[in-house]
């Protein structure tokens, strides 16, 4: 995905993006990857060396935990929890306390005032994300990733436009991408809470970001266009690759979701601070509040009629 998202930058910028090592620059990656590891790590003189050694490891353990509940087929998953959203919602929330561990611990105060915005950010935008859930809940009555998937006899996103929309500026905001990148601003805060990070740890800070965004655009076609539900073509296929066509559907999903957010990247300009606090306090939080209201009276005029 990292060579995707470079790619596809460059075509969107009128250039070729990685292209030197391997073919069609597929190399790139590991190229970047090996000189992040060979870099020399520096630890800062004043900086608290126990949680800045922890800090990534805190910020990097949410992300991989959220696989465990992601279903990628009908069979094809770690757990089904029967309460998988708020899993999600709480494993989700340890990525706060790693970007606050980081910038307390860096003893540098552009990297303190980076992780304050990065929390102030991250708690504000919690809101909407979670209101938008709740409108799939009240849809699904289940929270369950496996039963939203088999309760949706269309793609969600046709009876929850609003939600989704919350869903995925909410989820951009939390992922730390344009336009809501404001963490690490370079023009603002040099670099944000990880600022005084060099080698391994500032590559385990990003790795962790491109893992959360494939793992939240997977939760978004779960949540909204019907997770791994689509035809199987077992009539045209062999029955090996007819029971693979779940997983492939909803990595197709996945993987369009994730160049609508390169897309953009290309395309939006950084919001202000106070635009981004405005649109999520003022804008998000009032949209998923009729999103919520709407799909508790579709669910009540739904029951009403089930009983007559």
């Amino acid at each position: 995905f990292i060579w995707f998202e470079r790619r596809i930058l460059g075509r969107f910028q009128q250039r070729l993006g990685p292209n030197r090592w391997g073919p069609f620059g597929l190399l790139q990656p590991i190229a970047d990857a090996i000189k992040l590891i060979i870099k020399e790590d520096i630890v800062p003189r004043g900086a608290d060396r126990l949680v800045f050694n922890a800090a990534p490891v805190i910020l990097f353990m949410p992300v991989m935990l959220m696989v465990a509940v992601i279903p990628f087929g009908t069979q094809f998953y770690l757990v089904d929890l029967n309460v998988a959203v708020l899993y999600i919602i709480a494993v989700g929330t340890l990525e706060t306390i790693g970007s606050f561990m980081a910038g307390w611990a860096s003893g540098n105060r552009y990297a303190l005032m980076g992780a304050v915005r990065a929390v102030a950010m991250l708690v504000s935008y919690e809101v909407p994300l979670v209101m938008s859930l709740a409108a799939v809940l009240l849809w699904a009555g289940s929270m369950s990733l496996v039963e939203i998937v088999d309760k949706q006899p269309v793609p969600l996103i046709l009876l929850q436009p609003l939600g989704f929309f919350v869903f995925i500026a909410a989820t951009i905001a939390e992922m730390n991408r344009a336009p809501f990148d404001l963490v690490e601003a370079e023009q603002e805060l040099v670099g944000g809470f990880h600022t005084e990070y060099s080698g391994f740890r500032f590559a385990m800070f990003f790795l962790a970001e491109y893992i959360n965004m494939f793992n939240m655009c997977a939760i978004t076609a779960t949540f909204f266009l019907g997770g791994w539900l689509g035809p199987t073509f077992s009539n045209f296929l062999p029955p090996i690759l007819s029971a693979f066509m779940p997983t492939i559907w909803l990595g197709v999903k996945t993987f369009a979701l994730l160049f609508i957010y390169v897309w953009i990247r290309a395309t939006l300009p950084r919001l202000r601070y106070d635009q981004l606090m405005e649109l999520g306090w003022k804008r998000l939080i009032p949209i998923s509040l009729i999103s919520v209201s709407y799909t508790h009276l579709r669910a009540h005029e739904t029951r009403h009629d089930l009983v007559c």
